[in-house]
This record gives structure tokens, C-alpha cells and sequence, in this order.
């Protein structure tokens, strides 16, 4: 968790608040809680056996050793590829990734450097999704899972347990605030997807029980802004005119079916911004020592939309965002793209050097095994 001082006195906020998922498990994103728990969910139901008691990570592969050969199979932008790879290659799992036409070569190598066989696609991100989902049906030896992050009809379960995964996130987040004395944000702001984390957030923030309500914010590309306008036409769609941007991770064409319900009903509000203003909050959190992916940016690039320009008055009201408003903002990935980063920002992230607040209120060290 890193306090951000410059930029609350610059936002006339009380206090912003940054997670920073740029190194989790090892991996530069938040997507390895989700990728981690769904994995294992998926081998207990597969199997149809308790994998417990186990210690860590080689004691579980042990204890799967006699189940194999196994296969994962999983449709991905960067990052949660890489993460259900990496989580494959622990257990002694084979993994195939299908990717998007245009996905960098540096993330490509990344998933290929955990031992995945990556395949690229013509088409966007709904393509390489049917196309996993397919080349798992086709598998009739029933060893190939199937790890998706979005859901659709029939397929709904996993889905959820990445969602579940994401959770761990806002829980430390609570323990990071308390020990800050910071309470409850006024307001979170998270990227969006197909809306696995956005849900998360909901599920977390519109528990029953809670006091005050936190403000949920959810962030968009323009042009890929599925849950936007899904949510302007009263129903869940796939997006006519699509446009990818910077924001991989975010390129989504059609929400999940299974996190529609929850972020259309909870979210707060949404704000749709361009790859300019993505990259100019790439920059901004350098400056405070950040090394933050295009996707881990956009988060911050809403905030800096909604606290400024014209009609920010009613919307700062409207969110909560009055000066003594903490404000909590997902930082979701590092650099997965170093030739993109030094181009946007002009360094490399060992060059950037934080400012004297650094990391405030880290969390308890997490478990060597998945599901945390």
C-alpha cells in the first residue's frame, strides 16, 4: 500500500491511497490470487478428490504427481495466461494460452518463459476465448481444464473462483487502512474487464454488515467499454464497434455473464478514458516511484478525470470526494511491455525513485500455495 500525498493535496482529497499488485507470487499482476485459487478449485472438482493436507506448492504437485498428465487451458490479454502458467508449471501441469492478434512480444515470451505453449489469434479477446473453450471440449480424455477468467452459459463456476481469488486484495486493503488509521475509503477505484474484479470489489464493499458504504468507481478504455454501455442499454452485450487500446488487460468486448449481475447493480459509477490518459497517469505514478503497466495506470487515469475538468464539482459530491476523503486506487500491473514503458515514460523502472512516504502498511506475508 503506498500513500500518496502530492497527488490528495493536488486532488483536494484527504488522503489516495495506492495498491500496488506490480509483484505478486513473483508475477507482475493482481491476476495470480484469481488464477491461483481458480487452478486448484478447477483440480478438486476435476478430480473428484480432497488435495489436502499440504504444506506448499512441491507438496502439492506431489500429491497430484499420481493424477497426471493434466493440461490447463486458458485465453488471455498477458497477464492471467501468464499467472495459471505459472501456477501449471508448479504443479507439473501442462498449458496451452491462447492470445489476441497484436499482444506484445514481451508478454508472449513471459507466458512462454513460465513453459506454456502460446498460440496467437486473428481477432480480440472474444476469439481467443472460443477458442480455448473449444480446444478444451474437443479434448475427449477429460485432462484438459479449462481456466477462464470471463464467464459464459454452462460455464459459470470458474469464472467465479477467480473472481473469489481477487478477493485476498481487498481484504489486505482492509488491514493496510486500519493500520494506517484510515477507516473505510470514501471511494475505490478499479479497472475493468469483463468485470471478474469489479464483482470482487462489489462483493467485498456491499457486504452485508458493513457501515458506511464505500464509493465503487470502475474504469474503462474507450472502445472497449463493454460494461459502460452494457450498462447505459439496461442489459448485459457484446460491444458493436470495438476498439482496442493501450489497456490490454481491459480490451474485453462482452461481460461476464456471471459478474454482470453484480458490478451493473453495484458499481457506483464508470469512466471511460483514452490511451493519452493512461499513459499520462503511467507517467504520473512514476513520479512517485510506481512502475506501472498501461493496464495498472488506468485505474488512476479515472480518478484523475473525475476530480478534475468540467462538472467535477457534482461528481466529487455526487462520489464523496470532499477533502478529507480517503481514496483507495487499484494499481493492478507492472511493466509487461518494457519497450512500451520506456517509450510512454521515458525511463526504465529501476530508474524511478520514490518519493520520502514510500510503502506504507504492507501486508502479512503470504502463503507459499495458491488460494490465498
Amino acid at each position: 500500500m503506498r500513500d500518496l500525498p502530492g497527488p490528495a493535496e493536488r486532488m483536494g482529497v484527504g488522503r489516495v491511497l495506492l495498491k500496488d499488485e506490480s509483484s505478486r507470487f513473483g508475477l507482475p499482476s493482481f491476476k495470480a490470487l484469481g488464477a491461483s485459487w481458480a487452478l486448484y478449485r478447477a483440480l478438486h472438482a476435476h478430480l473428484g478428490t480432497d488435495l489436502e493436507p499440504w504444506a506448499d506448492l512441491a507438496d502439492l504437485a506431489a500429491r497430484l504427481r499420481p493424477h497426471l498428465p493434466l493440461r490447463a487451458v486458458a485465453a488471455s490479454d498477458g497477464n492471467h495466461g501468464r499467472a495459471v502458467a505459472a501456477f501449471a508449471r508448479h504443479l507439473g501441469l501442462g498449458c496451452l494460452v491462447f492470445v489476441p492478434a497484436g499482444t506484445a512480444a514481451a508478454r508472449i515470451a513471459a507466458i512462454e518463459g513460465e513453459g506454456a505453449a502460446c498460440t496467437v489469434l486473428d481477432g480480440g479477446y472474444d476469439a481467443a476465448v472460443e477458442r480455448s473453450a473449444a480446444e478444451a471440449e474437443a479434448d475427449r480424455s477429460g485432462r484438459t481444464l479449462l481456466v477462464s477468467d470471463t464467464s459464459w452459459e454452462g460455464y459459470e463456476d470458474v469464472p467465479c473462483w477467480v473472481s473469489e481469488g481477487y478477493l485476498t486484495m481487498f481484504c489486505e486493503a482492509d488491514e493496510q487502512l486500519e493500520a494506517l488509521g484510515a477507516g473505510q475509503p470514501a471511494a475505490v477505484v478499479v479497472p475493468v474487464g469483463v468485470g471478474a474484479l469489479a464483482a470482487a470489489a462489489v462483493r467485498h464493499y456491499r457486504r452485508p454488515g458493513l457501515g458506511r458504504l464505500s464509493a465503487l468507481v470502475g474504469v474503462e478504455p474507450v472502445g472497449a467499454d463493454c460494461v459502460g454501455q452494457s450498462m447505459r442499454a439496461g442489459e448485459r452485450l457484446s460491444l458493436a464497434s470495438y476498439r482496442p487500446s493501450i489497456m490490454v488487460g481491459l480490451n474485453c468486448e462482452t461481460p461476464s455473464l456471471v459478474a454482470w449481475p453484480l458490478v451493473s447493480a453495484g458499481l457506483s459509477a464508470l469512466v471511460a478514458v483514452e490511451d493519452a490518459e493512461a499513459e499520462a497517469a503511467m507517467r504520473t505514478l512514476a513520479s512517485e516511484g510506481v512502475a506501472a503497466g498501461e493496464t495498472g495506470a488506468a485505474a488512476w487515469a479515472g480518478l484523475e478525470l473525475l476530480v478534475g475538468g468540467p462538472g467535477s464539482r457534482a461528481r466529487r459530491s455526487a462520489l464523496g470526494l470532499g477533502p478529507e476523503a480517503t481514496v483507495l486506487v487499484l494499481c493492478t500491473e507492472g511493466v509487461t511491455d518494457p519497450a512500451g514503458y520506456l517509450r510512454v515514460v521515458g525511463r526504465e523502472p529501476a530508474q524511478l525513485t520514490a518519493p520520502a512516504a514510500g510503502k506504507l502498511g504492507a501486508a502479512a506475508p503470504e502463503p507459499a500455495g495458491p488460494g490465498s
